[in-house]
């Protein structure tokens, strides 16, 4: 009797032992917590999945298909290496950007002050007049205009926005730029409507006895 409870002990450990142990193979199939085989399968990468336009297996497409393979997954990939190039070219000119504005302001500062030059005689422009001239150098356009109390003020003639020439409007209290519609103020050179976001560059001023003198020029941000 304890033999053949031996044996049948000895059986049962060798059809365990028997058993692979990993719960994908067909061996396990049929036992308790276990499930057929091929639901364990390795599934495609979605990224590798063909897809044709027409739907049809790849055997029924024509050869050129492989030459030229536009389906739905490489087409979602390439759009998204072309944002990822539009992101890098993005920050590529935004870095550039920085970089031009620092180079912008070192050549600024190593230019220095710029010279003080005499404008014209104070009697040349009446009240509600202007005048235009050059001014650090001979390429800056710049006007200098008498509002109608007698106080002079003087801008750089380039708007902000995109660098046209602006025209004074003195009664109305308003210099103009034409290309869009922009308007700054004549009292503070600082914008009041349109595009331009940025102040007009000021020319700052000095009246020595009649004649009226540029004496620097600055350029604001607000």
């Amino acid at each position: 009797m304890n033999d053949d409870v031996q044996r049948e002990r000895a059986e049962a450990d060798d059809s365990r032992a028997r058993v692979d142990p990993r719960i994908d193979t067909p061996g396990r199939e049929g036992l308790t917590g276990t499930a057929p085989a091929n639901v364990y399968r390795r599934l495609p990468d979605a990224e590798q999945i063909t897809i044709p336009p027409d739907w049809r297996s790849m055997e029924a497409q024509p050869p050129w298909r492989g030459d030229f393979p536009i389906d739905w997954p490489q087409d979602q990939y390439v759009e998204r290496r072309d944002f990822v190039k539009f992101m890098v070219l993005t920050s590529l000119a935004l870095t550039v950007g920085q970089f031009w504005i620092a180079a912008q302001n070192w050549w600024r500062r190593r230019r220095g002050v710029p010279a003080i030059r005499r404008i014209a005689a104070l009697d040349q422009i009446p009240a509600g007049g202007l005048l235009t001239f050059t001014y650090p150098g001979p390429l800056d356009d710049c006007v200098l205009v008498r509002a109608l109390d007698g106080t002079l003020v003087a801008y750089s003639q380039k708007c902000t926005h995109l660098s046209c020439a602006v025209r004074p409007q003195v009664e109305s209290g308003m210099i103009h730029c034409p290309c869009h519609e922009g308007y700054f103020d004549l009292r503070s050179g600082r914008p009041v409507a349109g595009p331009p976001r940025r102040p007009l560059d000021v020319v700052r001023l000095e009246v020595r006895g009649r004649d009226v003198y540029a004496i620097g020029i600055e350029a604001r941000t607000v």
